[in-house]
C-alpha cells in the first residue's frame, strides 16, 4: 500500500465512538468498578482505585514511587499517523498529571485485519513512537489483537519523587483553578463526523490533542499546587467533581473564564454534541448549578488528550502563571475551590 492509498483511509469511519468520548459513562461505570470482593491489602500501594486518579502509585522505598496507567481508544481523526500520535499524547499525560517522569511505554493495538492493511496499523505506530521520543521514551513493545474496530493506546510506566506527588484529591479550600488546554474537542470531532468541520479547525484540535502535558513534571515542583488530574473524557465537570469528592470540597466557575476554543459554541449552534457530553450530563447533572442552562455542553464536552486542571494556592499563583506564560500559556484562574456548600460546582 502507497502513501497516496494511506493518505485515503478514513479511520474514523471504521469506529463507532471517538477518542475519549468513547469512554463508558461515569453513571455506568461506578456500576462496573463496584466490587465486594475481597481486595489484597498493600501499604506500598499510595494509589490505588479508591481515589480514581489519574494513574497507580506504588512507593518505592527509597523516596520515589512508580506511577503505571494504561489509556487506548478508537479514532479520533481520519490520519493514521496523527491518531497515534493524540493516543499516545493522551496516555502519557496520565503520568505527568501525578507530578511524574515517564520512562517506559508499551503499545495496545487492536486491528480489523479483515477491513484495514497492516500498512496503515504502521503509521499509527509510528505516530506513537514519535510522540514516545518527544517524551524522552522508547516504545518497547506490546500486545496486538484481531478486533472489529480500530484500537491503539499504551500503558506507560513512569516515576516520581514522592514530595512531589500530585494528586486530585489533595486540594484545599482557596485553591485557585487553571486549565492549561482550552475546551471544545469533542464538539470539533462531532463536527468532522458530520462533515462541518472547517480545515482551520481540524489543525487546531489536532495540534492540541497532541500537544504533551509535560508540563506537569515541573508544576509538581511548585509548593503551592495542591492538586492536579488531566482532563479526559468526563469533561470539565467531571473531572473537578472528583478533585471537589476527593477532597471535601466544593468548586464555584466564572463561566466567562473558562477556556474553549474559538469556534467550538458555533458548532454547537449546529448540534454537533457529542454522546458523551450528554452521558456525562446525566450523570453530573445533580452536582452542578448553572446560571446560564446552555453551558453545560461545553463543560461537559469529553476531551481526547485535554489539558491539565491545576489547583493553586495563593502562594503558588504567581510562580504558575510565570510558567504557564513561559510556555505559551495565556490563562488566568476560572474558578476557585471552597468549603463545602450546597451545590458540589457552582457556574456563574
Amino acid at each position: 500500500m502507497n502513501t497516496k492509498e494511506i493518505d485515503q483511509v478514513k479511520l474514523t469511519k471504521y469506529s463507532h465512538g471517538a477518542g475519549c468520548g468513547c469512554k463508558i459513562s461515569p453513571e455506568v461505570l461506578s456500576t462496573i468498578i463496584k466490587t465486594e470482593m475481597i481486595a489484597v491489602e498493600d501499604a506500598r500501594l499510595i494509589v490505588g482505585n479508591d481515589s480514581k486518579d489519574d494513574a497507580a502509585v506504588y512507593d518505592l522505598g527509597d523516596g520515589t514511587a512508580v506511577i503505571s496507567t494504561t489509556d487506548f481508544f478508537m479514532p479520533i481523526v481520519d490520519d493514521p499517523y496523527n491518531f497515534g500520535r493524540i493516543a499516545a499524547t493522551n496516555a502519557i499525560s496520565d503520568v505527568y498529571a501525578m507530578g511524574g517522569k515517564p520512562i517506559l511505554a508499551i503499545a495496545i493495538l487492536g486491528w480489523p485485519i479483515d477491513k484495514l492493511p497492516a500498512e496503515v496499523a504502521q503509521q499509527v505506530l509510528e505516530g506513537g513512537r514519535q510522540v514516545c521520543k518527544e517524551a524522552g521514551i522508547t516504545l518497547a513493545g506490546g500486545h496486538s489483537i484481531d478486533s472489529p474496530e480500530p484500537i491503539f493506546g499504551l500503558a506507560v510506566t513512569g516515576r516520581v519523587d514522592l514530595k512531589k506527588l500530585k494528586r486530585n484529591d489533595s486540594a484545599v479550600a482557596g485553591s485557585h483553578l487553571y486549565l492549561t488546554k482550552p475546551l471544545g474537542i469533542g464538539t470539533f470531532t462531532t463536527a468532522q463526523k458530520r462533515g462541518l468541520l472547517t480545515p482551520e479547525h481540524e489543525k487546531v484540535a489536532v495540534d492540541s490533542m497532541a500537544k504533551l502535558n509535560s508540563l506537569g513534571e515541573k508544576l509538581a515542583d511548585i509548593k503551592g499546587v495542591t492538586a492536579m488530574t488531566d482532563v479526559t473524557g468526563f469533561g470539565l465537570i467531571g473531572h473537578l467533581i472528583e478533585i471537589c469528592e476527593g477532597s471535601g470540597l466544593s468548586a464555584e466557575i466564572e463561566w466567562d473564564k473558562v477556556p474553549v476554543f474559538e469556534g467550538a459554541e458555533g458548532y454547537l449552534e449546529q448540534k454537533c454534541i457529542p454522546g458523551g457530553t450528554r452521558n456525562n450530563w446525566k450523570s453530573f447533572k445533580d452536582k452542578v448549578q448553572l446560571k446560564d442552562e446552555s453551558k453545560w455542553s461545553i463543560l461537559c464536552d469529553p476531551q481526547t488528550s485535554g489539558g491539565l486542571l491545576i489547583a493553586v494556592e495563593d502562594d503558588g499563583v504567581e510562580e504558575v502563571e510565570a510558567l504557564l506564560k513561559e510556555n505559551q500559556i495565556e490563562i488566568s484562574a476560572f474558578g476557585k475551590l471552597t468549603e463545602p456548600s450546597e451545590a458540589l460546582i457552582r457556574v456563574v
